[in-house]
């Protein structure tokens, strides 16, 4: 009896173990059959197309006057006034300071007084010289007496020609009395007040006029990176980023290169004018300079979304095949051009590299490419 009923209750374990293993394989039966039936992802894609592309860099650079003044006395005296507001436009051969030329004008006289003496003196010395020319022939005086008649006459016509120097030079440090703008700018402060005395050969400018239109940005560029921009590039053209982050609309000039390096940075100075119409640059003001290095006729350029840097620094694109499959490519890039790469070398020109949905992708997977930009449907008819 003990070993009938012991038979009698395994028979159920044994059905509830058939049903388990059975329903176990057709579970995973099922999630295979889901699996081979998951359609393939959809990515968006950019088709590469080779275009014309300038090679830019960009540079510290600084505002210089294009031409600078440091008002100076020519002559010592007093000042007796300033005509000029500080901070103003001036033009050149405006008055800007007053010295008393009392001094000057009394000098002045003094070389015109002196002028006329010597004029007397010729004209006497001169009818002498004739007199005795003609006495001589008749033997009224001496050749010696004639010569020296002569010789004097001649010391007059000099000493006419000394004073009219001095005359000259008196109306010259007169003149100087007036301080007047060499060139035209903006004036600064000046540095000294009315009743102040002024020297010839001051270390202190009375003030100083800086041009601002037009103006210089001087940009220090590495000598390897300036050879190759005299070599590659035929663009001129100098664009700015001002110190508060905008872009000033008006484009520079390039103008000028120094034809030395300097031995502790190793950099160039390159030159480049602009304008300045609206007074945006200021000497002395720091901005960022981006100039046209080389020109490429036909580049490729590759969305930076679309471009991977591997941890060891390798960088790889992910390209849709004519087959609609995931290939991972090695690729090389040179220069970041806005927000694209410059790609160098692993990818052609009509080639799709995804920019969207690298996540969901792997290499080897089926994908359904939609290009960037484009519906849809407009992507599908394209097929």
């Amino acid at each position: 009896m003990e070993r009938t009923f012991n038979s009698s209750r395994r028979w159920p374990l044994v059905v509830v173990s058939s049903l388990l293993i059975a329903l176990a394989g057709c579970q995973d039966s099922s999630e295979q059959q889901a699996g081979a039936e998951q359609p393939p992802a959809q990515v968006d894609v950019v088709t590469l197309n080779e275009q014309p592309v300038d090679i830019k860099d960009t540079y510290a650079a600084r505002v210089s006057a294009f031409r600078t003044a440091e008002i100076r006395p020519q002559v010592e005296g007093i000042i007796l006034k300033r005509t000029f507001e500080e901070g103003s436009e001036v033009q050149a051969g405006d008055l800007l300071y007053q010295i008393d030329p009392a001094v000057y004008e009394a000098e002045l006289a003094s070389a015109k007084a002196q002028l006329a003496v010597a004029q007397a003196n010729a004209q006497s010395s001169k009818l002498l010289a004739e007199r005795y020319g003609q006495l001589v022939q008749s033997s009224a005086v001496s050749r010696q007496e004639a010569d020296d008649a002569a010789a004097a006459w001649k010391q007059a016509q000099a000493q006419i020609q000394s004073a009219q120097a001095a005359v000259k030079s008196a109306q010259i440090n007169l003149d100087y009395t007036e301080i007047t703008a060499p060139i035209s700018g903006i004036i600064s402060r000046s540095n000294i007040t009315e009743g102040a005395l002024v020297s010839v050969g001051q270390s202190q400018a009375l003030a100083t006029i800086r041009q601002y239109s037009p103006a210089y940005v001087d940009i220090r560029q590495p000598a390897t990176t300036a050879l190759k921009m005299k070599r590659d590039s035929n663009d001129r053209s100098v664009h700015l980023t001002l110190e508060d982050g905008t872009t000033l609309e008006e484009v520079g000039t390039l103008k000028f290169s120094e034809r030395s390096v300097d031995e502790g940075t190793g950099t160039v100075n390159v030159r480049a004018v602009f304008e300045n119409s609206d007074g945006l640059l200021l000497p002395g003001m720091f901005v960022r300079a981006t100039v046209v290095l080389s020109h490429r006729d036909s580049a490729l350029l590759a969305p930076q979304e679309g471009v991977i840097r591997q941890p060891n620094g390798s960088v790889i694109a992910m390209v849709v095949n004519s087959d609609n499959v995931v290939e991972s490519r090695p690729i090389e890039v040179e220069a970041a051009i806005g927000s694209n790469w410059l790609v160098k070398s692993g990818l052609e020109a009509g080639e799709s590299i995804i920019v969207a949905g690298l996540q969901k992708i792997q290499p080897g997977a089926s994908v359904v490419p939609q290009e960037r930009g484009k519906p849809a449907a407009q992507n599908g008819e394209g097929q």
